[in-house]
């Protein structure tokens, strides 16, 4: 992979898409007053966030915008929540998509006004099914999929290519069910690696995020359709818990004591033949000149299916909501979705079907070869205590973490995990 072709091409597209879209849009808030716009984004994210905010600071001087950055996971959470809540919210928020059971429910959401998703274009043939379907509360719309971020599969290429796993075009070999990628694994293990896979197991929220693929590609579901009772079929959970024990502990080919820095650092290395993480760790190895590539991670079991999430942008809550104002706010995320390309430079797949679908994304090179994943992204179960940085998935890391480093045994594993999500039904949703 050229590193600087990327990198520079990816700036290039960005900013030819950005003058056109925006030529024109609505008048600015009447009382003049800045927009204010939270996010959670750091990093590298951070950057490409700020650089979207400048750009539309450039085609809209008459819209002033206060972007604010707040801690990533409950921090940012629980004060959107008490901001919403209080009459103190901001204009536009960023919020994980897995997330919305728990706030619009609860009111902490204004939902968008139809008339101006139609009229700005923002409807649903715009969005992948899966993510659009997951935006709606009660038949309305709440939340606008700026990305979707699936869990993905890296493979060393130079690794891969030596254990003769590569097709005469470079790419990976079709790999499908539990033997053939554990059979991939070993070879990249007896190629020269020193870890077949690297997963990021030892704690955290990685572990639920593997599950969740692993048993949702047999169809498994976790609770009824209202979230308040537990469904767990034991025999789909039991499969998928044994085949990450298999990997970890029973063939030899990874370890199940990393976390999530040790897992990116060993694959961007070169010391593993295989990553399976989320894509946001692309950058990383673009950074490193790893010698890699990607694709969807494959259908072990029956679908496609893979955890994942996406950012979305939100209207927090307004008892005082001002027209002016909310159309405003809408242009400006209308504005981030059509300049998404920007956004795909961290590796994530833009929810904006015109800019996925068009031939600037496609020449992103791995970052668009994963985009079809996009379709089978397996958000956590709407419910209250679910979604990202959750109640739900640490408690259901703790327990598969045990699993992975060869603790507890997956015949163990379940009713404790069974006693965990019992316990968050019992939880009575907090009151703000």
């Amino acid at each position: 992979m050229d590193r600087r072709r990327f990198l520079q091409g990816t700036a290039a597209l960005a900013l030819g898409m950005g003058a056109g879209a925006s030529a024109c849009g609505p008048p600015g808030p009447a009382d003049g007053t800045p927009l204010k716009f939270w996010n959670l984004f750091t990093g590298g994210d951070g950057a490409r966030m700020m650089e979207l905010v400048t750009a539309f600071q450039r085609a809209r001087p008459e819209v002033p915008v206060q972007a604010t950055t707040l801690a990533w996971g409950t921090p940012y959470y629980t004060k959107l929540a008490m901001a919403a809540a209080g009459g103190r919210s901001p204009d536009v928020a960023v919020l994980h998509l897995s997330r919305l059971a728990g706030y619009a429910p609860a009111g902490l959401l204004d939902p968008y006004d139809p008339a101006l998703l139609d009229e700005f274009g923002l409807t649903a043939p715009a969005f992948p099914a899966a993510a659009w379907q997951r935006a709606q509360h009660q038949g309305r719309v709440y939340a606008l999929p700026l990305d979707t971020h699936p869990l993905v599969l890296f493979y060393n290429t130079e690794i891969c290519g030596k254990a003769g796993l590569l097709g005469p075009d470079g790419r990976l070999l079709p790999l499908r069910g539990e033997a053939a990628l554990l059979d991939a694994f070993r070879r990249a293990k007896q190629a020269g690696a020193q870890q077949g896979v690297v997963m990021a197991v030892s704690a955290d929220i990685n572990p639920w995020r593997l599950f969740w693929t692993l048993y949702r590609q047999q169809g498994g579901e976790l609770f009824d359709p209202a979230a308040t009772r537990l469904v767990l079929d034991e025999a789909k959970a039991l499969r998928a818990l044994r085949f990450l024990r298999a990997i970890t502990v029973e063939s030899g080919v990874a370890r199940g004591d990393l976390n999530n820095n040790a897992a990116v650092a060993m694959f961007g290395s070169g010391q593993a033949g295989f990553f399976w993480n989320g894509e946001w760790e692309m950058p990383t190895f673009v950074e490193q000149n790893t010698p890699f590539d990607v694709i969807p991670f494959p259908a072990i079991y029956d679908t496609a299916g893979v955890h994942g999430d996406a950012h979305a942008l939100v209207l927090p809550h307004r008892a005082d909501r001002d027209p002016a104002r909310t159309r405003a706010a809408v242009d400006f995320v209308r504005f981030l979705l059509q300049h998404s390309l920007t956004w795909a430079k961290g590796g994530h797949i833009p929810a904006y079907r015109p800019v996925a679908a068009s031939p600037e994304y496609a020449q992103l090179g791995p970052a668009s070869r994963y985009a079809a994943a996009a379709d089978s992204l397996e958000l956590d179960p709407p419910c209250w205590f679910g979604g990202a940085a959750s109640e739900l998935q640490n408690r259901a890391g703790a327990v598969f973490s045990q699993v992975c480093a060869g603790g507890l045994s997956p015949e163990a594993a379940i009713p404790e995990f069974t006693a965990a999500m019992r316990t968050l039904l019992a939880t009575p949703r907090p009151q703000l």
